[in-house]
């Protein structure tokens, strides 16, 4: 719906050298024991470190599953990975927020169809009116005429719904 491709992320987003750096000192600050690897408790001190959350068994799981079973654990390139990843997709969520608030011109945490024709019209003033009723179709995922920031989720990641 919003983008050429299903799930097509807008732009890259780059590491600076001091956030990099500063990924390198966390590594160096969890690699308890400096065996040179991450432990899975060590991973989750590191994500508590950077993102400020401890991260769940299923991700947790999901990471040591990720890496090359010849190791003892996450090598700090595979961190680096991980870490840069998980930076660039909150900062997409975070683009999605901003976009959706820019809709929501009423503060009330959903769109109606009012709002997506209003938007439009700014952003996009010769797109057809049944364009924009087709878009708020597809991505009104419950059909009850309200679009959560869920739902503007969704359809900007996945592009058409339908």
């Amino acid at each position: 719906m919003f983008s050429s491709q299903a799930g097509a992320r807008p732009r890259s987003w780059e590491a600076s050298p001091s956030e990099n750096k500063k990924w390198v000192e966390v590594f160096k600050t969890c690699d308890d024991g400096n065996k040179g690897y991450l432990s899975r408790e060590d991973f989750k001190v590191a994500v508590v470190m950077l993102f400020g959350y401890k991260p769940s068994k299923i991700e947790a799981d999901s990471v040591m599953s990720s890496i090359n079973p010849n190791t003892s654990g996450i090598l700090l390139e595979e961190f680096l990975n991980i870490v840069r990843k998980k930076k660039e997709a909150q900062v997409y969520r975070n683009e999605i927020r901003h976009i959706f608030t820019a809709f929501d011109v009423h503060y009330r945490g959903f769109l109606t169809l009012e709002d997506f024709k209003k938007a439009f019209k700014r952003v996009a003033p010769k797109l057809p009116e049944r364009t924009v009723l087709e878009a708020f179709r597809e991505t009104d995922q419950d059909s009850d005429g309200h679009v959560s920031f869920r739902d503007f989720e969704y359809a900007m990641n996945h592009g058409q719904t339908k």
